[in-house]
């Protein structure tokens, strides 16, 4: 495949398309490396990418210019048949706007009939066997733990979606309104679950797997998700306070079981199709001989969600932090070992199919280009946020293994405190690439932004979650503090240096 042509004629496309390449904020960085690292951000999260959607043109666009990226640093192909590329199949259920509604009937009542707005208020977990209508009562059962679900059979459970340590937890309140012969379940949002807040209106419904992967072990229940607000409306004719319960639920007291007296009546409009992802893949061979054998991966996801439900009029969704700029600090650790090799081989990999289950992850650790076995560890760039100074980074994992004895090491250097994740309950351990590598035996780790609680920088921090996590507004226009990102692309190139050239691989800790 012909790399360098294609890669002119996106980054002509993508200056034509106008916008932040109309006045590059690249510009007025002074560092060259952040410089040149927030350019690539610039391509890659540029509207000629649409988004990057898993298996869309724009992500296509996106791969290929990555992989001229790799191949301009003198890094070797390690895809699928001495390419740049590791394909592979997945199958896609979407719920469609279009043909999908949602009423809420109360009989007793002269008028009763109300609308909730889909992706607006309420939305449902695609599968290929969702019905294509709903039709039954509603019962409010608040945790949905077993105990809270007699006489439920036959009717749609609503349950309070709390994400707190020591209540039922999603898949729990699923198993148990399966087991109960429920028709259907409603997770009404926890509005004061804040470190990480409900966001509305969703982009999208959709469900995207490997295609040929067992089915999942959850059982198969149509599952709702229902927006605070929303839930008071569902309340309203049942003598209780919508209010005062949700109140309850945030902060993990008992909650009343009752009747809504009304039904749901949903119809689903389903789609599927079938196509093909690919992870961009790359090896810097090592210069060692006695290590050359053992590889180091390094890895970021280059998908994003591409089209969605509009925000503030914008429905295009760029993932420029999530996780465009770090595909670039992979492509610029990449350039900075031209000719330098390290003692151990170095795999890049830009996954795909992150934002949808960490699929690509999955598909090469199940299916790796280099030997299993031979992979020492894996540093994974997501959930990076460089909004204030870096003096505090959370490190996922870091008791687990080696890695964070030497991440530690490192920050030292550069007067960064590494802590552990003060926020657990949010599981950010099992939501990003790494964690794929983790459930194989492979050490791994991933970095966050840490702040002390209740200043300035926590406040940024919690704002980017409240307006740009998973929005169009993760762009180009969006604060940032250029100066910590730098900071933070240098902690992590000396971290993959100390360890792709240690004497001794990473290892898991004795109390793992």
């Amino acid at each position: 495949m012909r790399l360098r042509p294609a890669l002119t004629a996106l980054l002509l496309a993508a200056l034509a398309a106008g916008g932040a390449w109309a006045a590059p904020r690249s510009a007025g960085i002074e560092d060259p490396d952040t410089k040149a690292w927030w350019q690539i951000a610039e391509a890659l999260s540029s509207d000629a990418m649409e988004g990057r959607d898993i298996g869309s043109p724009g992500h296509h666009r996106a791969a290929l210019v990555v992989a001229a990226r790799f191949k301009a640093a003198g890094l070797k192909p390690a895809g699928d048949n001495g390419t740049f590329f590791q394909t592979f199949p997945v199958h896609e259920s979407r719920v469609e706007k279009e043909g999908t509604s949602f009423l809420v009937v109360w009989p007793a009542l002269d008028d009763n009939l109300t609308h909730l707005a889909f992706l607006h208020q309420i939305t449902v977990r695609p599968t290929d066997e969702l019905p294509g209508r709903l039709d039954a009562p509603m019962t409010f059962r608040g945790y949905c733990g077993p105990s809270n679900l007699a006489e439920a059979k036959g009717k749609i459970v609503v349950c309070f979606n709390t994400k707190r340590a020591g209540l039922p937890s999603a898949r729990e309140r699923i198993e148990a309104a399966a087991g109960a012969g429920a028709a259907g379940l409603i997770q009404v949002d926890d509005p004061y679950f804040t470190i990480e807040p409900p966001r509305w209106p969703a982009a999208y419904a959709r469900t995207v797997t490997i295609a040929g992967s067992p089915p999942p072990a959850a059982p198969n229940l149509p599952v709702m998700t229902l927006s605070a607000e929303a839930f008071k409306a569902l309340v309203a004719n049942s003598g209780q306070d919508a209010g005062k319960i949700l109140k309850l639920g945030g902060d993990k007291q008992p909650l009343p079981a009752f009747d809504l007296h009304n039904r749901l009546v949903a119809n689903f409009h389903l789609s599927k199709r079938d196509y093909r992802a690919q992870n961009v893949m790359a090896v810097l061979p090592g210069a060692d001989a006695k290590l050359a054998g053992e590889h180091l991966v390094l890895s970021a996801h280059l998908d994003g969600y591409g089209f969605g439900e509009p925000v503030n009029g914008d429905g295009l969704y760029n993932g420029a932090l999530d996780d465009a700029a770090y595909v670039g600090t992979l492509i610029r650790f990449a350039d900075k070992h031209k000719g330098k090799p390290l003692r151990r081989s170095v795999v890049f990999a830009a996954f795909t199919g992150e934002e949808k289950g960490l699929l690509g992850a999955h598909w090469f650790v199940d299916h790796p280009t280099v030997p299993k076995a031979a992979i020492v560890a894996d540093i994974n760039l997501d959930q990076l946020r460089p909004l204030f100074p870096l003096d505090i980074l959370t490190e996922l994992a870091v008791d687990d293994s080696t890695l964070g004895r030497t991440a530690r090491a490192v920050a030292a250097t550069m007067a960064i405190r590494i802590q552990n994740d003060p926020e657990p309950e949010r599981g950010l351990l099992q939501r990003a690439d790494h964690w794929p590598f983790m459930q194989a035996g492979i050490p791994a780790t991933g970095f966050i932004f840490g702040y002390e609680p209740g200043a300035e920088a926590e406040r940024r921090y919690r704002e980017w979650y409240q307006v740009r996590y998973h929005r169009p507004q993760d762009d180009l226009t969006q604060p940032m503090d250029f100066e910590a990102a730098g900071k933070f692309n240098r902690f992590f190139y000396k971290l993959a240096e100390s360890v792709a050239d240690a004497d001794v691989r990473p290892a898991w800790t004795p109390a793992r």
